[in-house]
């Protein structure tokens, strides 16, 4: 028997008390995801490259990293934010184009930080990645 189409659940948008918040950009070498929160954490809405349509290695280009900012921040308009610092983790393709694309949004940017992690000299690699 052919089975119907099937409708997701969309959660709704709790409004924010508070204007401000913080959007954080994770940049991996296969996808971007744009995290919007309050400025305590709370996660008010988030988007990625796959939940922008885009499927495979495209996640990973910089047109997906600025669609799902755009996604991103127009929910989060519709939450209440008006303002929001940007926090940039990771090394990859989408870092800049996420930010520029939130930039042209009607979110007002306040700060860019980045808040990649690097190691001095920590764990001791594999052998393969020490050039074995």
């Amino acid at each position: 028997m052919p089975k119907g189409k099937a409708r997701r659940a969309t959660k709704k948008i709790a409004k924010v008390s508070d204007i401000h918040g913080v959007a954080h950009i994770k940049s991996s070498f296969n996808n971007t995801v744009i995290t919007i929160s309050d400025r305590t954490g709370n996660v008010v809405t988030w988007a990625s490259g796959g939940t922008t349509g885009v499927k495979g290695t495209r996640k990973s280009t910089a047109f997906a990293a600025s669609q799902a900012s755009v996604q991103a921040a127009e929910k989060a308009l519709e939450a209440g934010l008006k303002k929001v610092e940007v926090w940039v983790r990771g090394p990859g393709s989408g870092r800049e184009a996420a930010v520029r694309a939130l930039q042209s949004t009607d979110l007002e940017v306040t700060g860019v930080k980045d808040i990649t992690r690097i190691p001095h000299n920590g764990c001791r690699p594999n052998k393969r990645r020490r050039g074995k």
